[in-house]
């Protein structure tokens, strides 16, 4: 990035894999009848656009892999390149592209009506398979005594954004999920320049979907979301890139989870007051838009243990302690912000909740 992209040279880390993380508190409790039955600890990190620390809970400064949270900033190299308006993909595609989708019928469809259109198929998907996380495609595949396919995989979306890239980038499409891969190196590039880390240099593993994941401090991702959201701070063309991406997110929050999913509830049900996206192993990052007297921001958190159910209870926590939901919106959201527990009879048996004192005022 030039001199106009706030990342400069001061701000450059390589996250550290050699100390000791903090104890961090704890974020979320489970309850069962009158006493807590689990607490899951973390850390989380708010960011604005001019790199500042807004606030922070935990070690925010520790590596760690972001996972699927970080793919709407890896989308915008899809953008950039110039292959997205080479290949007229829509912006459902590009949301998709984000996705950490259930396989419903439609985001199966526009995957694969996608790679047709760049002269691919599924075969040409290095994700692999997995059984498809909404219920009604999996039995659909159990009656029709068929294999899931690539296509059902999560990040199938993500991964038909990298081929059209490296489509048009004349680039090889096989064996595009390796490290050395000049898809691979230019979104590791990406976002080093978005989090202001040598990534080069950083802990680096396999995600589940093949391509390699790379650890940042939650400080630096929050950082980059911030900028994502504030799309004016960045250089021109990735500054419209990232408009464009959260136009096609807050246009279609289908696509970047399914029916009954946290993302795409909070996105569409919050009046598109942030996008939000979640990773494995309990990883969650936020965007937040500027609008009226607040400033934009971006949030990055981890729950200590993985658990998606815990990262979700407080990335809303947190979308509401700092006041991107207002009461109508915490009350659409209540479903998926506060969720309460039934056992297999109905029965109300307990609820994940807000450890109390985590986000109370001072």
């Amino acid at each position: 990035m030039n001199d106009r992209s706030p990342a400069s040279a001061k701000n450059l880390a390589t996250p550290a894999n050699d100390r000791a993380p903090a104890v961090n508190p704890v974020l979320v409790e489970v309850w069962r009848g009158d006493m807590v039955e689990s607490a899951h600890r973390g850390a989380a990190a708010v960011v604005d656009a001019t790199g500042a620390l807004v606030a922070s809970w935990g070690d925010v400064e520790q590596a760690v892999y972001p996972r699927s949270a970080v793919k709407p900033l890896q989308a915008l190299a899809l953008i950039e390149t110039g292959a997205a308006d080479a290949f007229k993909v829509s912006d459902e595609e590009i949301a998709l592209a984000c996705a950490s989708h259930s396989a419903e019928p439609a985001h199966v469809t526009l995957a694969g009506s996608w790679l047709a259109r760049i002269g691919l198929g599924p075969g040409d998907l290095e994700c692999g398979a997995h059984p498809p996380r909404a219920r009604q495609t999996a039995e659909a595949l159990i009656v029709a005594g068929q294999a899931p396919l690539a296509l059902h995989n999560n990040c199938s979306g993500k991964h038909s954004a990298m081929l059209t890239t490296a489509r048009h980038m004349g680039e090889p499409t096989k064996g595009y999920v390796g490290a050395d891969h000049p898809v691979q190196i230019r979104i590791r590039d990406l976002l080093g320049e978005m989090t202001g880390c040598d990534l080069a240099a950083a802990p680096a593993g396999t995600d589940g979907c093949s391509i390699p994941t790379y650890a940042a401090p939650l400080r630096n991702l929050a950082r980059a979301m911030a900028w994502f959201a504030a799309p004016e701070t960045l250089p021109p063309r990735r500054g419209e890139a990232a408009a464009r991406i959260a136009r096609a997110l807050n246009a279609h929050p289908f696509m970047i989870a399914g029916s009954g999913r946290f993302d795409t509830l909070m996105i569409s049900r919050s009046d598109r007051a942030a996008i939000v996206k979640t990773g494995a192993e309990g990883v969650y990052m936020g965007a937040v838009p500027a609008r009226g007297a607040r400033r934009a921001f971006g949030i990055a958190l981890k729950i200590d243990d993985g658990a998606t159910r815990a990262s979700e209870v407080a990335m809303a926590g947190l979308l509401r302690y700092l006041e991107v939901l207002d009461d109508a919106a915490w009350a659409r959201l209540q479903a998926i912000a506060q969720p309460r527990l039934r056992n297999w009879r109905g029965i109300e048996t307990g609820a994940i909740e807000l450890a109390p004192g985590w986000l109370d005022d001072d």
